[in-house]
């Protein structure tokens, strides 16, 4: 039986190649795709597994009885609820949004604890105190302790910094450094308590065990009694909404599902076996073309003198009109009478232009040079005519006005 015989063959291999490139693309995607829980991911979230996630850090919260939970919602709705017993874990946050900062500072002020790491980290906090570290260094360094408080008895810690910290305000207190440099600060902002880490290094899967990194990490969040913990993922791309709850792979594949329904629709009925309308009428001739085609007429003729001829004939009738004389019938020695008496200012060679253009017109035979040349000929003499008729209407305007005035003066 072949596969639905009720299609049109067309539709049928139609069909197949579609299904057959989106079974390739998935293949490619799937084949492609980085693996977020890879070495090679950086970001420290709780749900990756990888060397830099921090699943093992969120788990080991988890099953000692903290009560934690991840935050994937906007930040916005966590700063409204917030209070003293909100901690929140930022950890690199990849947010410059004033909205998320203004939570932030909100946490804080409600009298809430925060720990956040790395530059970003530094920067959402309130005070804007992070900064790019002086030196890089991609080896873990071992933190010196600063004074005798309970962050800085954490014990033996390592880091790799990401970030510095400016410590010109007396307000922040350094409990850990690395090379002189702060590592770990602490400080008040309204109500509430931050923290700041260089790094992510000492809650990530490949350290959270080494020395005590995890003992950073809790005295970090503080006391476990009366507090409420968020692990924040809104900032790591991962915000919900009410339309989250209807996305996810069903959601994907009926999109996916519909667009290929919507192909399929429009390739199948689409298809014309000639057109739907009548085409327009093909165009004649351009002007160009037009002008090829008569130059072409005459140089095949050899009619050059019916061009002069023809030149002639419109500066005759310009000519006349610039005379104030009416059109007619005019041989070239009457018509440079008529132009020398209307304009004694024109050019001399003017009667012998008019009697050469004359007797070419005649010709049998005259080169098409010689025939352009004439006509140029013309062309400037019009030119010259009409510039001294302008000159002279622009005179008359103006005695006529000076007129006028001296019979208003008189």
């Amino acid at each position: 039986m072949k596969l639905l015989s009720s299609l049109d063959a067309k539709d049928r291999r139609l069909l197949l190649w579609c299904l057959g490139a989106g079974l390739v693309l998935s293949v490619a995607i799937a084949l492609l795709l980085p693996d977020a829980n890879g070495n090679s991911n950086p970001l420290p979230s709780s749900y990756f597994t990888g060397q830099h996630g921090a699943r093992a850090a969120y788990e080991t919260l988890v099953r000692s009885n903290y009560p934690i939970e991840r935050w994937e919602r906007p930040l916005a709705e966590l700063a409204a609820t917030s209070g003293p017993d909100t901690v929140v874990i930022f950890a690199d946050p990849l947010t410059r949004e004033p909205r998320d900062l203004k939570a932030v500072r909100e946490i804080l002020e409600r009298g809430g604890r925060i720990l956040a790491t790395g530059f970003w980290g530094g920067f959402i906090l309130p005070g804007e105190a992070s900064e790019t570290p002086d030196t890089f260094t991609f080896a873990a360094c071992r933190l010196e302790p600063e004074g005798l408080n309970r962050l800085a008895a954490a014990g033996e810690v390592w880091m790799v910094p990401q970030a510095g910290w400016q410590v010109g305000n007396p307000a922040f207190h350094v409990d850990y450094t690395c090379a002189g440099q702060p590592a770990v600060v602490e400080y008040n902002w309204g109500k509430g308590h931050a923290v700041w880490w260089a790094s992510s290094t000492p809650l990530e899967n490949g350290s959270i065990a080494r020395a005590h990194d995890l003992d950073l990490l809790l005295a970090s969040l503080g006391p476990r009694a009366g507090h409420h913990f968020y692990w924040d993922e809104s900032l790591h791309g991962e915000i919900r909404s009410t339309w989250s709850y209807a996305s996810g792979p069903a959601w994907n594949l009926l999109w996916i599902g519909l667009i290929v329904l919507g192909l399929l629709v429009v390739l199948s009925f689409s298809r014309r076996t000639g057109p739907i309308r009548e085409l327009p009428a093909p165009v004649r001739a351009t002007p160009i073309e037009f002008l090829d085609a008569l130059g072409s007429l005459y140089k095949t003729a050899g009619a050059a003198s019916t061009a002069v001829t023809i030149a002639l004939e419109n500066f005759r009738r310009r000519s006349l009109h610039l005379c104030g004389l009416p059109s007619r019938q005019m041989d070239a020695v009457d018509l440079a009478v008529a132009l020398r008496r209307r304009f004694p200012q024109v050019d001399k060679s003017l009667e012998a232009d008019l009697a050469a253009c004359e007797e070419a017109g005649w010709a049998p035979a005259i080169t098409p040079g010689a025939a352009l040349k004439l006509i140029q000929t013309l062309h400037s003499h019009q030119d010259e005519l009409e510039a001294v008729a302008k000159r002279g209407n622009t005179a008359s305007q103006s005695s006529k006005g000076d007129s006028n005035q001296q019979e208003r003066a008189s």
